[in-house]
Parts: structure tokens; sequence; C-alpha cells
């Protein structure tokens, strides 16, 4: 019989630690390649791949919208997506503290077998580790992923060239929102969900049709700030940025008021940035659109030669700013 409590022996790779993979984790999570119990997967692949890791961490355990069970594969389907890639397969680490309530620990397993099975991919391999109460908070998450590239074209921050346009495929900073709701018990009123969902079913079709895409990017940790900071500064080009074309829900732009926080920096689970070139930009837009997950998809900004290494926001004032990277994360732990 299973313990209700998770205990240091089910780390220890004994009798209790087989019972609790069999009866969880294979039972939840089960497939021809996993069930071999091997040290190692094996996967015979002929095409390029690209290969991906992501820690999670995220405080509280589950919030509006989403859990760490579906971050953990959300996350990490989108890293590869954004890479050009078809996510198949993950692999799965589960760093468990002593004493964690064995219901919570089957909540985040059955979220990490829906979410894989939506996004169509597999966890073929993994680990268990339990460790003694205070070293860790109540669980840690590691996923690594791989997936198959399906053009020739590589998707690169040096494709980017003055003139391309700068697509955001839907309403930022709804993420780190719900996450600090919850966290901080924030009754707000407005109820403000995750946007955290898995990408491939938007931007792979996409990509299929057209090679107008030059880069993508999520923009999670830092947010849209962030990641355009990131590309003006290895591009060494700028980007305009247009306040007003940036989906933002009037409950989600009113909540940042009245928290003090700036939109641009708070960290976004469902969405992506995407250069794509002038020519084929309404193209790209009206695919996304075309599906649930880019229905509120604008082109927020244009790539310009100077200023080199600026990001600068035309606001809905008629002035300027300049939208700079943050020294560290605003909102912690929200992934």
């Amino acid at each position: 019989m299973l313990s209700k409590k998770i205990l240091l022996g089910h780390g220890s790779g004994g009798r209790l630690m087989h019972n609790l993979i069999k009866s969880l984790l294979l039972k939840k999570l089960n497939n021809s390649i996993l069930k071999e119990l091997s040290d190692s997967a094996c996967i015979n692949y002929k095409d390029r791949l690209a290969f991906t890791t992501d820690s999670f961490v995220v405080s509280p355990l589950s919030f509006a919208g989403g859990d760490i069970g579906k971050l953990a594969v959300c996350g990490t389907v989108n890293d590869l997506v954004v890479l050009g890639a078809l996510p198949e397969y993950l692999s799965l680490a589960l760093i468990i503290e002593e004493g964690l309530d064995y219901k919570t620990l089957e909540k985040v397993v059955d979220s990490l077998s829906f979410n894989a099975k939506k996004a169509r991919v597999y966890f073929v391999t993994g680990d268990i580790k339990v460790v003694e109460k205070g070293a860790c908070d109540k669980i840690f998450i590691n996923t690594s992923g791989i997936g198959r590239i399906i053009k020739d074209k590589k998707l690169s921050i040096k494709n980017i060239e003055p003139n391309d346009k700068i697509i955001i495929t839907g309403n930022i900073a709804q993420h780190g929102l719900a996450v600090l709701a919850k966290r901080k018990e924030l009754d707000l009123g407005f109820n403000i969900k995750s946007d955290c969902a898995a990408l491939s079913g938007l931007l792979i079709p996409v990509l299929k049709k057209t090679d107008a895409i030059k880069f993508m990017r999520d923009p999670t940790r830092g947010g849209v700030a962030t990641t355009l900071n990131e590309i003006v500064e290895s591009s060494q080009l700028g980007i305009f940025l247009e306040e007003k074309n940036i989906p933002i829900s009037t409950k989600v732009r009113v909540a940042c008021e009245l928290l003090g926080i700036d939109p641009l920096y708070v960290a976004n689970e469902g969405n992506a940035i995407l250069a794509v070139s002038k020519e084929s930009v309404k193209k790209v837009l009206n695919l996304l659109r075309k599906h649930p997950l880019g229905k509120n998809a604008q082109i927020i900004g244009t790539v310009v030669k100077q200023p080199r290494g600026r990001v600068i926001l035309n606001t809905i004032l008629g002035t300027q700013r300049i939208v700079d990277m943050l020294t560290s994360e605003p909102l912690p732990r929200i992934c």
C-alpha cells in the first residue's frame, strides 16, 4: 500500500521507489519506450534535432490557468517550437520534498500526462530524487526535450534585418500576474488566468506554409521587454515598439497599474515573439489569427538600423521612452 506522504525512501532506489514508479508514473505516463525502464531512452533519428532542457520551481504549485505540471510540458515544448522543431520526446526528473502529500504528487503527474497527450509528446525517460524536508519547496521538476527540425533554414537572430516586423502571437502579462495573485492571495476581482499553453499547434503549421519567419522566441522570464532587448543586443540593430499595438486585456492593464508593474516585463507562457520579413508579415499574421492561440496576434514593432542595441517605445501619448532590460526578474519563481 502506498504511503499518503512521500518519504525519503521513495527516492532511495529500493522497493518504495519502484512501487511509486510503477503505480503512479508508469500508470499515468506509459508508452512503449518508457515501459522499458532503461537508464536511457533508445530513439532512432535521421533528421536534424533540437534539444532543450528546463527546470520549474514555480510557487505556488498551481494557479489560475495552470500548474507546475502544465508549465513543465508547455515550457519545454515551446522552447523546441520557437527553434523550428516539432517536439516529440521529453525526459522527466522530479525532486520531491520529504513529506509531500501523495495526492499532491498525483495531481502533478496527472497534469504532466494530460498536457503531454494534448501536445502530442511522450515522456520516455526520467528520474526521482527525494530530499529532506526543507531542502526544496514541495517539488521541483526538470524536463528535457527533443524535437525534429522541420525545415533546412535555421531560425536565428542573425537572420533579422532592418525593416523586418515584430509580431507577438497573443495578449501579454497574464501568466506572471496569475502566479502573483495566487502567491500573495490578492483579491483583485479580475480573475486573470495564465496564458500557459503549448504553441506547437499554432506555430508549426505556419512554419510549414511560409519561409517568412526569421526568428522566434517565447517571452517568459523578463517578458516582452527582455526578449526584445536580447534581440537588439545580439543583432546590433534597434527596434521601434508601438504601444498602441501591444495586445493586453483591460483587466491585465488595470491590475498592472494598481500593482505598479510594467506589463512589458511580466512573464508569458503561451505566446511567442516572431521576427518576420516585411513583405510577408500580413500573410503570417492571417495564418496566426486562424488558430485560437493566435487570434489576438499583432504587429508590435519594426526592426531598424539605428539606434543600435536599443528598444524604443512609441507611447500612446505620442512620446518615446527607452525600454531597457531589467537587472533582475521583478516576479521570481514564476516558472
